[in-house]
């Protein structure tokens, strides 16, 4: 089940960079009822919450998960993962990549 997961968080990194590869199209805004203003963050490449009165309020979602600084986003293992292609241009279009 543990390589199942890993797999599929590969997958969605992958569809994340591939949506980003595409200029500005970004990936669908996180859907949870809590927060009402998803913005995007170009450093991490994920959705943070800039709504004040929410109690995800300047958190990070990605892939299916919340996290609640930059710093524990950036510690997760799959993040870093993702971070690596992220940061290297992979699909950016402004770092070097060969996005479309």
């Amino acid at each position: 089940m543990n390589k199942t997961k890993r797999m599929m968080t590969g997958v969605v990194a992958a569809m994340t960079v591939s949506l980003s590869a595409c200029g500005s199209d970004l990936p669908p805004e996180p859907e949870d009822t809590d927060c009402d203003d998803w913005d995007w963050d170009e450093e991490t490449g994920t959705y943070y919450c800039d709504d004040y009165d929410s109690s995800y309020y300047r958190g990070y979602y990605y892939a299916g998960k919340f996290f609640k600084s930059k710093s524990s986003l950036k510690s997760s293992s799959s993040y870093q993962s993702y971070s690596k292609s992220y940061q290297s241009g992979i699909g950016s279009g402004t770092k070097g990549g060969t996005g479309g």
